[in-house]
């Protein structure tokens, strides 16, 4: 009977009122989940997300670079020749796919100009810098990406190693370079999209590939470069390099 007695004498306990206090305690509890969330999606799952949607355009407008075409070529030779030139484009227009096997199965369409409206395309991803060579021509091919947000295509740059090859699909051709080296530069340091890469006032003297990106991760105070050299080319109309296939486990 006791025990009755206590429990109906805490359940006659007034309820403790909402403050505005407390009231403003759980809203800030609430927008700091919601803000960690945000955080989240932002730092490990948006990138992933419109990563993956550029992928999916670049295998689409692979696709239809060069309809016909076979899947992979029979031979694994590139030429050294003269490669053919490719015709300069309007602005925001889709002209190539970047592969660089490094960055895993990666795929991404190279735009005209480095607007956002490109570089943040789910159809493309990476920019070409508009007063740069195009793929294979003498000087310097340059390409920018974002390093994170966006799909991030450029997250992993910095793990690329010597030798790696790098293809660039267009209408005619696939252009085929070898990373050379980094390099850690300011943003006002123009000069590695120049022909010569870092040597402005050289005379053209090779075929150059430029990738650039921020630094460090999730900044803009800095930027980290990527320098390829070209090796040679492949008709279009053969397919996917044998090698480069062989690398994606398409072969």
């Amino acid at each position: 009977m006791a025990a009755l007695d206590d429990r109906a004498r805490r359940s006659a306990r007034p309820r403790r009122r909402a403050t505005a206090w407390s009231v403003l305690g759980e809203l800030l509890l609430t927008a700091g989940v919601l803000a960690l969330g945000y955080a989240g999606w932002q730092v490990w799952l948006s990138d992933a997300v419109l990563g993956e949607r550029q992928q999916q355009a670049a295998r689409v407008f692979a696709a239809d670079l060069v309809p016909g075409a076979p899947a992979v070529a029979d031979a694994s030779a590139l030429r050294t020749d003269e490669p053919p030139a490719e015709a300069a484009v309007a602005d925001r227009e889709s002209f190539a796919v970047m592969h660089i096997p490094r960055l895993g199965e990666f795929e991404r369409v190279v735009g005209e100009g480095t607007s956002r409206a490109v570089l943040d395309s789910l159809e493309q991803g990476l920019a070409h810098y508009s007063e740069s060579a195009m793929p294979g021509g003498l000087g310097n091919f340059a390409v920018a990406g974002h390093r994170n947000g966006q799909g991030g295509p450029f997250t992993h740059l910095d793990e690329m190693r010597l030798g790696d090859r790098i293809y660039v699909q267009t209408a005619s051709a696939w252009h085929v370079y070898e990373f050379r080296n980094h390099e850690y530069v300011p943003p006002t340091a123009i000069g590695v999209v120049a022909p010569v890469p870092q040597l402005p006032h050289e005379p053209t003297d090779g075929r150059y590939l430029t990738l650039t990106t921020c630094n460090p991760e999730w900044s803009a105070a800095g930027r980290l470069i990527a320098y390829a050299t070209w090796v040679g080319w492949q008709s279009a109309a053969d397919g996917m390099p044998l090698e480069l296939a062989e690398t994606l486990g398409r072969a």
